[in-house]
């Protein structure tokens, strides 16, 4: 519900759903188009959810391992910010085509692709970049969230320990 309403403003006039807000927006999708359609794109997101971890927590600690393995890195602020900063861009590559996926889903009319499959085959058609469409503003968005919570778990690691 909350990628349509802010999709809606896109859409013609004619077309435009006119929430008035998430409830009205869940209670009208549960009416009109059927229960089902309140999870439409949750296959996606939980694949996306799973990227993301371990975008995040595996390639943190991989990108971490390397630096701290040549001369010039050692475990400091620096280290931590270069193997977050990493993860972040690694994460957001691994899970951008599944937004885009789960994004055109949810948004989509209900019939509108038969299968996951119709669905890749559609954002295809436009070349490989099109799974990619807003990836600036996912890593805008998800960089520094990567950076925060890997600087702010590290400086908790040195000043109190590895088990809080």
């Amino acid at each position: 519900v909350n990628v349509r309403m802010q999709n809606d403003v896109k859409l013609a006039q004619e077309l435009r759903r006119n929430y008035k807000h998430a409830v009205d927006g869940m209670a009208r999708v549960a009416q009109e188009e059927g229960f089902r359609t309140l999870f439409s794109g949750a296959n996606w997101a939980t694949g996306r959810a799973i990227l993301m971890t371990i975008g995040q927590l595996c390639f943190y600690d991989s990108v971490k391992q390397s630096l701290m393995a040549t001369e010039y890195f050692e475990d400091n602020l620096l280290t931590h910010f270069t193997a977050s900063l990493a993860a972040g861009a690694i994460a957001t590559t691994m899970t951008q085509p599944l937004d885009v996926l789960k994004t055109r889903s949810m948004n989509a009319k209900p019939g509108e692709f038969g299968s996951s499959l119709d669905l890749i085959k559609y954002t295809a058609k436009n070349g490989p970049m099109a799974f990619y469409k807003g990836y600036v503003p996912a890593f805008v968005r998800l960089g520094p969230q990567t950076i925060l919570t890997f600087v702010l778990f590290e400086q908790l690691r040195i000043n109190f320990g590895y088990f809080l």
